[in-house]
């Protein structure tokens, strides 16, 4: 019995540190896109981290979800897309601004996604609002 769960928990830490591995922050470089917030789960598992992913190339919210999904299910996540909204990134100001909501999602909690995005944007200015536009 002890080999089962030794076995269990190492495959937990694997998984745990999987989920570590996964980036908070993956959004583009420069302009003004759609982003979402999304609770990444290991399968049967407690542990979860929140990650923001924003692109210009999808036109819908549901298509950063499309595309985030299936990549965290080939590692064993789960993930559940928590709101959405958009993004205004300046690079050449250092400036980050967090806005709006997603028709299919509902409002991100933008307060969640701004201190992942100061974890990886530190010496930017990062603001959010409640602005549509």
């Amino acid at each position: 019995m002890s080999d089962l769960s030794g076995a269990l928990s190492k495959a937990a830490a694997t998984m745990a540190d999987a989920l570590a591995k996964i980036p908070d922050v993956e959004i583009d470089p420069e302009g003004t896109f759609k982003y979402i917030l999304v609770r990444v789960k290991v399968k049967d598992g407690d542990v979860q981290k929140d990650i923001v992913r924003g692109t210009k190339s999808a036109e819908y919210h549901n298509h950063i979800f499309d595309k985030v999904n299936p990549a965290m299910e080939a590692l064993g996540m789960e993930c559940k897309c928590l709101g959405g909204g958009k993004i205004e990134h300046n690079s050449h100001e250092k400036k980050i601004r967090v806005f709006g909501e997603s028709t299919a999602y509902g409002k991100a909690d933008h307060s969640v996604s701004v201190e992942k995005l100061k974890s990886v944007f530190s010496g930017y200015e990062i603001t959010w609002s409640d602005d549509k536009k």
